[in-house]
């Protein structure tokens, strides 16, 4: 895409196996913490996992809201080929995707096979969901609400706490929020408020309108033909996952031959994979143990 900036980070031994490393749309360059960026990174809890092989990650493009138009998944691809080639690194040992960055490492299978080994994906299938995707609707009208009211930091915090009710489960919310709803001023709030406030503020202090408006519409915009993966596939699904169904994610590895598939079973929903550190490097493990066989 034209004028997208590729911010990258590159840890890890020198000559060890490369693995690019890809999370959701709110998921940045900083994967896990090293000397030269000691603070944690967003998968932090698969360090031990990874720590053997050289891990290249990058910020999507369009995150710092200076691309206002439509993002296809297949543009992300592009952008990491691009990358590949400017860092002088013809191929890498695998492609580890959750959520949107699985969803981007297909389209990178498809477009550049020969640019990586194999990819584990989890946490996405080959279309976007039509309930996942009237969920993001209505987070992007919130957004489109708090530029309307000149405050779009607004829209940002109501359309992240909205969008947080589909990355977990109701099971997690029964057990954490079973306190009865309260009167405050006249107004019933209800035991989880503090919770969604929280994670919305966060988040408006992190990613723009524009940048929530495109990355969201780019999860919509994903479309894989199973045929067009031509590179070993492991698929990884949450079996409580309201955004991304399971048997979704299941049918996916049924049409591709040789594709493997696990079943994560999580009252997380779709934060499985940031949350469920045991099953996660089970699943990375094994992919991982899979690559050294091959080769």
């Amino acid at each position: 895409m034209a004028g997208a900036k590729v911010r990258y980070e590159l840890v890890g031994p020198a000559g060890a196996p490369l693995l690019l490393v890809a999370g959701g749309i709110s998921a940045g360059r900083h994967v896990l913490a090293s000397d030269q960026f000691p603070e944690a990174g967003w998968w932090q809890a698969q360090a031990d996992t990874l720590n053997r092989y050289r891990i290249l990650a990058f910020d999507w493009i369009g995150a710092d809201g200076a691309i206002d138009l439509p993002i296809d998944p297949s543009d992300q691809a592009d952008a990491i080929a691009w990358l590949l080639d400017e860092l002088g690194e013809p191929l890498t040992a695998a492609f580890i995707g959750a959520s949107y960055g699985a969803m981007v490492g297909m389209h990178l299978a498809a477009r550049h096979p020969d640019r990586l080994g194999a990819l584990l994906a989890i946490s996405a299938s080959g279309s976007a969901h039509p309930f996942a995707s009237a969920c993001r609707a209505l987070q992007r009208q919130a957004i489109t609400l708090g530029e309307r009211q000149g405050n779009p930091k607004a829209g940002v915090a109501l359309a992240r706490a909205m969008a947080i009710l589909t990355y977990r489960t109701p099971q997690e919310f029964a057990d954490r929020f079973a306190a009865v709803p309260s009167v405050e001023r006249g107004r019933v709030r209800a035991a989880a408020e503090d919770y969604l406030d929280y994670q919305g503020m966060r988040h408006c202090t992190r990613m723009s309108a524009t940048a929530y408006r495109r990355l969201s519409e780019s999860i919509d915009l994903h479309r894989i033909d199973p045929g067009d993966i031509n590179v070993p596939l492991t698929l990884a699904a949450v079996d409580q996952d309201a955004l991304v169904p399971a048997h979704d994610i299941e049918a996916l590895a049924r049409a591709i031959p040789g594709a493997g598939f696990h079943l994560i079973r999580s009252r997380f929903g779709h934060d499985a994979f940031l949350k469920e550190e045991g099953q996660v490097t089970a699943i990375i493990t094994s992919f991982l143990e899979s690559l050294e066989i091959s080769q």
